[in-house]
C-alpha cells in the first residue's frame, strides 16, 4: 500500500481570497491559503498555502510553506518548503527540506540543515569497555 502526503490545500482552517490586499504582521494557526496580496511579515509554527494568484511581499517564518504563486521575500520553515510549477520565489530560503518541482522558479539562496535530533540514551554497552562486550576477545 502506497501512502501520499495530503496536500495542506486540503486542510484549510483560514484564507485570504484573491482580490484582497494586506499589510502588516500576519500571525495564524492552522492552515492558512493566501490567494490575495500580502506585504509585511508572517510567523506561525503551522502551515502557510501560497495560492496560484497570490503575490507575497514579506519575510516569512513557519512551520512549512507550500507556494504555488509569487513570493518576494526570505523563507524560513523548520520542516519543509515547495515550490510548485507555477511557484516563483525571490529570497533566501532556510529549511531542512526543500522541494522545486519542474517549471517552479527559485532566484536566492539556500541553506538546508537539519533539526537537532533529540539526545539520544546511552546504553549500557556503550558505557562497557570493548573487551567486556559480549563476543569480544572470545575465540571458538
Amino acid at each position: 500500500m502506497k501512502f501520499r502526503r495530503k496536500p495542506s490545500s486540503e486542510e484549510i482552517s483560514g484564507f485570504l481570497d484573491q482580490g484582497t490586499s494586506l499589510t502588516g504582521e500576519l500571525q495564524f494557526s492552522g492552515t492558512l491559503r493566501l490567494d490575495g496580496n500580502f506585504h509585511g511579515t508572517i510567523h506561525s509554527g503551522d502551515i502557510l498555502v501560497i495560492g496560484e494568484h497570490a503575490d507575497i511581499h514579506a519575510d516569512i517564518q513557519c512551520s512549512e510553506i507550500e507556494i504555488h504563486g509569487r513570493v518576494f521575500g526570505n523563507l524560513d520553515a523548520k520542516r519543509r518548503i515547495e515550490i510548485y510549477p507555477t511557484g516563483h520565489v525571490r529570497g533566501d530560503v532556510h529549511s531542512p527540506v526543500l522541494v522545486i518541482n519542474a517549471g517552479g522558479m527559485f532566484d536566492g539562496k539556500s541553506r538546508m540543515s537539519e533539526e537537532k535530533p533529540a539526545k539520544e540514551e546511552t546504553t549500557a554497552s556503550s558505557d562497557r569497555p570493548r573487551a567486556l562486550e559480549k563476543g569480544a576477545g572470545e575465540t571458538h
